[in-house]
């Protein structure tokens, strides 16, 4: 595993990820690539359902899996047995926090309810993830990312005008949730520390898939009706998007009257088009953009990329190519941030991640451990929090237990 001096802000902070899928482990990650122990309980024989998901890695390891599941331990305990469950709710009370996303009573079933857990442990910040709005009429409703879209205006906001409702490319329902709910267990770890106290943090999906409609939200209350959809280019700047170079996109961002003046003189050298009063603000262009992308759609076609990248940088308007997602990830720019983790898994499997996104102090946190095997934690956890021997592991074991 890669080494650092780097003192990371959640050191000493331990985690019970009781979730599955993705906007739990993704809280789950989060708090583990800023120090945490995270320790990510799974089924003894399947695991994560993401474990069959995606490019199978290694033995029981996905791409899918692997993206939500560095800095993690795995520990498998059947939660269906009475044993198992005595194992969970120990092993919750080693902790500061535990995230659970299991279905609407599933945690009290296996007595590992927020009311049960505090009892014993008030400081614990406990965080439930579910797929509607827990006390309403939907709280037993299973959430899924893809009907969220569909459910909370996402999918009509997406694609191009005149096409049908588009998904977005990624679980962004699921991947917002868990940052936001990641969000909400770093500011309860905080005033735990004035109070002493603990909380019960309650994430749905569908308040953050309404959430991160943002203006376009507001902008649907204001007017009544539904913002159209412009695909790739903005509802209010002009020129602003995706456009066709004579050998590929690019993305051109004019975002003020005097750039769009160099943008006509010194790129596509149509000077006309900046005195045209139909063109001259931005507001007029807005509102001419049918008469005025045309033409700069055709002058746009007649040259290189690279011809017009490089007249771009030189006139100050931001600009970039469009990249395969290939492209991106194996980029200088991404080699050179250190975005990719390349790592050797147990059995000496190579694996990359992508590594955390943040800088602390200059320096971006390691993946301290790779996405781990099913169940490869379990005998140091039990060993070191629960005080189990290697007899008593091995009985677990043998019953199916963990």
């Amino acid at each position: 595993m890669p080494n650092s001096s780097l003192s990371l802000p959640l050191a000493g902070v331990r985690v019970l990820d009781l979730s599955r899928v993705l906007a739990g482990p993704w809280c789950g990650s989060v708090l583990g690539d800023l120090g945490a122990d995270v320790i990510k309980v799974e089924h003894p024989q399947r695991g994560d359902d993401t474990r069959d998901w995606g490019l199978r890695v290694g033995a029981t390891e996905t791409s899918y899996f692997n993206s939500a599941n560095r800095n993690k331990r795995s520990v498998t305990i059947d939660l269906q047995t009475a044993e198992g469950q005595r194992i969970a709710q120990a092993l919750a009370l080693q902790c500061d926090v535990v995230l659970q996303n299991f279905r609407h009573g599933g945690a009290e079933k296996f007595g590992l309810g927020y009311a049960r857990l505090k009892e014993e442990h008030e400081s614990l910040i406990y965080c439930s993830i579910t797929g509607y709005d827990p006390t309403g009429p939907e709280a037993a409703r299973p959430g899924y990312d893809l009907l969220v879209q569909g459910e909370a205006g996402l999918m009509a906001l997406n694609g191009e005008a005149g096409r049908p409702p588009l998904k977005f490319g990624v679980a962004a329902v699921d991947l917002f949730t868990g940052m936001y709910a990641a969000q909400a267990v770093l500011a309860a770890l905080f005033e735990r520390q004035r109070t002493g106290t603990g909380r019960h943090i309650q994430m749905a999906l569908f308040d953050c898939g309404l959430m991160i409609t943002s203006y376009y939200g507001l902008e649907a209350l204001m007017t009544g009706e539904d913002p159209m959809r412009y695909g790739n280019a903005h509802p209010s700047i002009v020129p602003y998007g995706v456009f066709n170079a004579e050998d590929g996109p690019l993305v051109i961002t004019v975002g003020n009257n005097m750039q769009f003046a160099r943008f006509c003189r010194e790129v596509i050298e149509r000077p006309e088009l900046a005195e045209d009063d139909r063109f001259r603000t931005n507001i007029a262009r807005a509102k001419n953009r049918a008469a005025l992308l045309p033409e700069i759609d055709r002058e746009l076609a007649r040259r290189r990329r690279a011809v017009l990248l490089d007249r771009l940088r030189k006139a100050n308007i931001p600009c970039g190519e469009v990249l395969g997602l290939h492209e991106a990830l194996s980029s200088e720019r991404a080699t050179a941030s250190g975005l990719v983790t390349h790592l050797r898994h147990a059995g000496n499997t190579a694996m990359q991640v992508l590594s955390p996104p943040y800088r602390l102090d200059g320096e971006r946190p390691p993946v301290r451990h790779a996405p781990p095997s099913l169940g490869e934690g379990t005998q140091d956890v039990l060993r070191s929090l629960l005080a189990m021997d290697d007899a008593q592991i091995a009985r677990l074991r043998a019953d199916g237990i963990v």
